[in-house]
């Protein structure tokens, strides 16, 4: 009886012990991101680097796809919690009656380069890409946004040009290469790979606040951390501690330099041309928030940009307080 009642205990204790430790067991996220081998979506992959999703007690996973789009439809699906991708999104959505916001801000311009083929000398401004083929991440992702607008602001209409959904990295230099595409919108490291071998030259540079305010006509937030407004609501602690990781990175980014973030990135990222990614991301650190918060006016801009070519929202009124929240960003100690 004596051993039947030891067993019984021991059993006892070793399911609280279980029950115990599972309710301290990290949280689990899965975060969708549109290129996580970018520049500018860098802070992600640091984080994970820099532990400090696991200090927070959270285990993220974080995903890749070569568009912010396909981001997107997963997060719709509901096969992940977060997206590492343009705000846009956010605003763009909520004209389908979809309701996503943004919780980090991670980016304060779009760390984008419109390309020109250095086959096609011609090409001067967006008012020269009648008939043209132009590269972008995807249909319906931001660089397609951006790019339709630069073309419209020109004077051209969306069915003056084509665009063309050829990723970023290796698919859209080789695109280029090969013609398919005559100018094309990238990031970081792509533009330094096609401008170190002289194939393609810059037509608007949106790397710095700078050159966005002067193609876009002000602050363009870009990068954030966005997920579905209901989520929120009923996560969050959760949210709260993805918060705390990703502000802790962008305060990390901003007393570090470009060589000393470098050396905390995959080898492979670098694409094997270290020097060439810490000069890019040296020029355009500044794109960093350095705190996640929305920069004031931001949103404004990026509406007035979109509402120049979608017709998705003509006739829609959109309320942008619903498309972001500072709430856990200013909670971060």
């Amino acid at each position: 009886m004596l051993n039947k009642r030891v067993l019984l205990t021991t059993v006892a204790a070793a399911a609280f012990f279980a029950a115990a430790s599972a309710s301290f067991a990290a949280d689990k996220i899965t975060i969708m991101v549109g290129g996580l081998e970018k520049q500018i979506y860098l802070p992600f992959m640091l984080t994970q680097q820099l532990g400090y999703f696991k200090d927070e007690g959270v285990d993220v996973e974080l995903l890749t796809e070569p568009s912010g789009v396909d981001a997107e439809d997963e997060l719709l699906a509901g096969a992940v919690q977060g997206v590492g991708g343009f705000y846009d999104h956010c605003i763009d959505l909520q004209s389908k009656g979809k309701f996503i916001e943004s919780v980090v801000q991670i980016n304060q311009a779009p760390g984008e380069v419109e390309l020109a083929s250095n086959k096609h000398p011609e090409i001067k401004t967006p008012a020269d890409f009648k008939g043209l083929s132009l590269g972008v991440t995807g249909l319906g992702s931001s660089t397609n946004f951006l790019t339709q607008y630069l073309a419209v602001k020109a004077g051209l209409k969306l069915g003056d040009f084509t665009s063309v959904p050829v990723g970023a990295g290796d698919p859209f230099i080789a695109a280029m290469q090969q013609d398919k595409i005559q100018a094309g919108m990238t990031t970081e490291p792509t533009v330094s790979r096609l401008l170190k071998t002289n194939e393609a030259r810059v037509l608007i540079d949106m790397r710095t606040l700078e050159g966005t305010k002067a193609a876009l006509g002000g602050t363009y937030p870009a990068t954030s951390l966005y997920m579905q407004s209901d989520w929120v609501a009923k996560h969050k602690e959760e949210t709260q501690k993805l918060a705390n990781a990703l502000v802790h990175t962008l305060r990390w980014i901003n007393t570090h330099s470009a060589a000393e973030i470098a050396d905390k990135m995959p080898k492979e990222y670098l694409v094997g041309d270290r020097d060439g990614y810490v000069k890019a991301l040296e020029a355009g650190k500044a794109m960093y928030t350095a705190d996640g918060v929305m920069p004031e006016g931001g949103p404004e801009t990026v509406l007035a940009v979109l509402s120049g070519f979608s017709k998705n929202l003509k006739g829609k009124t959109i309320d942008l307080s619903k498309t972001y929240t500072t709430e856990f960003v200013k909670s971060v100690k």
